[in-house]
């Protein structure tokens, strides 16, 4: 408690400290600090008109508008242990009329934790979540604290994509009958989409969209309403994929990287019915969260995606076609980037676990 004390205390308007300066592509940028004094901040859901929530891995979330921030009370209990805990928040499209947000994280099963997902409302004053409902819960397994992926975005059409690592089972991201190493897809009351690619297939959890996935951290929507996902690789092997419906994405079987013992994975970099990736790091940059960018302040990198590096400190920026990593934003606020979003007026949000802060990027001057 003393330390959400000191997190107020700390909370930083743009206006007060002087933005720093950083060189790109397209002309210099401006970032600004929206908040410090974070402890392993996990993710921003900006809210419309004014105003951004953040998550604490341990289980915090904080509301922060007008230059004050408050803890927001009946934030589900989470199992903070390794690399799971409080994770992704979501703005729901309908906010406005609903105030609905999203919230991803790691729920205590027996004596292990699995990947859930729970919708809430948000208080007019931003101080409660209330009608807190479960509506997902992946299926028990994997024994370990880490690959949690953990990423919720709403589609076009209301429906949840959430992604969901191997939770450090390798083969379980080929076994269709639990939901480790995959991308599921579910209404927003938590039933499953009669058009989901395996619902008719007893064989396979009726949730799951695509499989063989690692750890996918980041996921983002394009124009075309497509999905887009950044996964960890192991040594080598990051990956940006555009994940398509019932799509196998090779995970053990095939990698572009090694284990870390240097050992060879799987049977290598390609076989038949698996996919490749669109755009692959080697050495791994260690990828966390993926905007695809609208082009609205810096029409340049219209379609443009966007993923952070924990391990390089950076933000790429890929493009083209093939898609390739055309820019490095650097600086000493990109220190292991977890999370990036674009917010209604199209600045470019991140969250920088290294600095524990919020940056927000705008058209520099």
């Amino acid at each position: 408690m003393l330390r959400v004390f000191a997190i107020l205390a700390l909370l930083l308007k743009a206006g007060w400290v002087s933005a720093d300066i950083l060189e790109t592509s397209s002309g210099p940028v401006q970032v600004s600090p929206m908040i410090e004094g974070l402890d392993t901040p996990w993710a921003i859901g900006v809210l419309p008109g004014g105003g951004f929530l953040v998550t604490e891995r341990e289980g915090e979330l904080l509301y922060v508008t007008d230059g004050q921030a408050k803890r927001v009370k009946g934030v589900p209990k989470v199992s903070a242990k390794g690399q799971g805990g409080l994770l992704d928040v979501t703005i729901a499209r309908d906010f406005a009329q609903t105030r609905e947000i999203f919230l991803t994280y790691s729920k205590r099963q027996f004596r292990k934790a699995g990947n859930a997902v729970a919708v809430a409302r948000l208080s007019e004053n931003g101080d409660r979540l209330t009608k807190v409902r479960l509506i997902f819960e992946a299926v028990p397994g994997g024994s370990t604290g880490k690959h949690f992926g953990s990423r919720v975005v709403e589609a076009d059409d209301g429906t949840l994509f959430i992604t969901i690592g191997d939770r450090g089972d390798r083969p379980a991201a080929q076994d269709t009958s639990n939901h480790m190493g995959s991308v599921i897809r579910i209404n927003r009351n938590g039933t499953v989409p009669e058009d989901n690619p395996f619902v008719e297939n007893d064989d396979v959890r009726p949730e799951i969209w695509s499989f063989g996935h690692r750890n996918p951290q980041g996921a983002g929507l394009d124009a075309q309403g497509r999905l887009w996902i950044s996964e960890h690789g192991a040594k080598g092997g990051d990956e940006v994929n555009l994940v398509q419906p019932g799509l196998n994405y090779g995970w053990p079987v095939i990698s572009y990287g090694v284990h870390y013992s240097g050992e060879k994975i799987g049977e290598g970099t390609a076989k038949p019915g698996m996919e490749q990736p669109e755009h692959y790091w080697d050495p791994s940059m260690a990828p966390s969260g993926l905007m695809v960018y609208s082009g609205k302040l810096w029409p340049d990198w219209k379609g443009n995606i966007f993923v952070g590096s924990l391990k390089f400190d950076y933000i790429a920026r890929l493009a083209g076609s093939p898609l390739h990593e055309v820019e490095q934003i650097k600086g000493p606020e990109t220190e292991r980037v977890r999370d990036i979003v674009e917010a209604p007026d199209g600045s470019i949000w991140f969250i920088s676990v290294g600095q524990g802060a919020v940056y927000r990027m705008t058209p520099g001057t």
